[in-house]
């Protein structure tokens, strides 16, 4: 899958346009991945509500597109991660975390653009199942990454994360909702 591809099925006809929101959304991402909670060894951060709002304003496919960019950008270094960047990075913990992030910016704004966020409620329901995405290949990597069976991947990468994740879901849900009216 190429990038004109993804530009041509979101019907962009200015190229250089969608790729700069692309990018700003990456960079975006970036941001709030520097807000957070030192937990171990997958930290809380704001990276989520970036994700969602990236997803929820630029829509499906150049949301997806916006976080492969994200993901990209951290393989070669760049420090865009909670705690850095790399391709060490990418394979470490975390990496089902962020490699679900182009799924949840497209469910996010898949769902947005079929009218979620027209009322606060559904808008809350589709940005916590584009939230509650990123934990379905998350956590089965924690486990694999630590050795670890299913009840204690969830203690240590799911649980925790949920009163944020609801938090950050409703934030975003607001923000979207708010907007479109």
């Amino acid at each position: 899958m190429t990038t004109a591809w993804v530009l041509q099925k979101i019907e962009v006809k200015d190229y250089k346009k969608a790729l700069l929101l692309a990018f700003f959304g990456s960079v975006f991402v970036a941001l709030f991945a520097r807000v957070q909670l030192p937990f171990v060894p997958v930290p809380l951060t704001g990276q989520t509500l970036g994700v969602l709002l990236v997803g929820g304003l630029l829509g499906a496919r150049l949301g997806a597109l916006s976080l492969s960019l994200y993901l990209m950008e951290g393989a070669l270094g760049l420090p865009v991660f909670a705690r850095g960047g790399g391709v060490a990075y990418l394979l470490g913990p975390t990496g089902g975390y962020l490699f679900a992030f182009p799924l949840a910016a497209f469910l996010a704004g898949y769902l947005v653009e079929r009218g979620a966020a027209r009322r606060f409620l559904p808008a809350l329901l589709a940005m916590l199942t584009a939230a509650f995405s990123v934990f379905l290949l998350g956590v089965p990597w924690l486990g694999l990454y630590l050795g670890a069976d299913l009840g204690r991947a969830l203690a240590l990468g799911f649980y925790p994360f949920v009163p944020g994740e609801v938090l950050k879901a409703a934030l975003a849900a607001l923000i979207l909702y708010r907007g479109y009216r």
